[in-house]
């Protein structure tokens, strides 16, 4: 395999400071680095095994990060605002890049990451060089909300809550209900990606299972578009990168070696 050589980093924000962590392979090609954003109750180290698979398999760096009030970054106690998805890929991930030296990135999300990566790529279109969404949802969806629901049910159990914990620390009540509480707010029901798929050019790749319990194929279909590629993979639910890491770096790999991650094109191989 691969050797990958990890590097650990603090980013200073108004806000706080932000942990983040990159894989780099021993000789890696020129091409962008991939930057990984989060899902609504993750972290750098709940990515697992997948970063350093992806930089093994693709010789290239990969960089993950901690949002503020996630993980190890500092903690925060605002209520997020409507409109904070695309806020993190406006303030904070300058930020990134600038204290890292990228001039320009891959930008890969999973759930509401995908959503950030989605308006990365919107708002940088020169730096940003292709999006890859995983899980990613495009509007607010019933099916969402009912996932939602049953997640905060389940938080009610000391155990999962004791799990997020292990993670967060004492900011785990912030992130779950920095979750559940922006989602399911009545203002937050016509929120949608539509304005940041509108303004994207640069290639894009959209990935999701097809048990997702947190979103129908709906999300996929809409935020391929016109010229996106989207990949239903069958019997997988709402995290391949934990649920198939191998599989999920086989699609992005094979994606980003072909013509479709050179220019936008209209694909579904459901």
């Amino acid at each position: 395999m691969t050797e990958i050589s990890e590097k650990e980093y603090w980013i200073e924000s108004p806000g706080g400071r932000l942990f983040a962590k990159s894989w780099t392979p021993r000789d890696p090609v020129s091409n962008p680095p991939l930057i990984l954003f989060h899902d609504s109750l993750g972290c750098v180290a709940l990515w697992r095994q997948f970063p350093q698979l992806l930089a093994a398999a693709l010789n290239r760096q990969v960089i993950a990060y901690d949002r503020l009030g996630f993980g190890r970054s500092d903690r925060r106690t605002d209520i997020l605002s409507r409109d904070f998805i695309a806020v993190e890929a406006e303030q904070y991930l300058p930020l990134l890049c600038e204290n890292l030296s990228l001039q320009e990135f891959i930008a890969c999300g999973h759930s509401v990451g995908g959503g950030m990566a989605i308006w990365a790529g919107a708002r940088f279109p020169v730096q940003c060089k292709a999006v890859i969404s995983i899980a990613a949802q495009a509007f607010v969806e019933d099916r969402t909300l009912t996932g939602i629901r049953v997640a905060e049910k389940e938080f009610e159990l000391p155990e999962n809550m004791n799990r997020l914990a292990k993670y967060h620390g004492d900011k785990a009540k912030w992130v779950l209900h920095a979750w559940i509480d922006t989602w399911l707010a009545p203002e937050f029901g016509d929120w949608n990606l539509d304005a940041a798929l509108q303004a994207l050019r640069c290639p894009q790749l959209t990935i999701h299972g097809e048990y997702d319990e947190f979103g129908s194929v709906a999300h996929p279909r809409r935020i391929a578009g016109t010229h996106g590629e989207c990949r239903i993979l069958q019997g997988v639910g709402h995290t391949p990168h934990k649920e198939c890491p191998e599989l999920l770096v086989e699609v992005i790999e094979s994606w980003l070696s072909s013509p479709a991650a050179a220019s936008p094109k209209v694909a579904d191989d459901r």
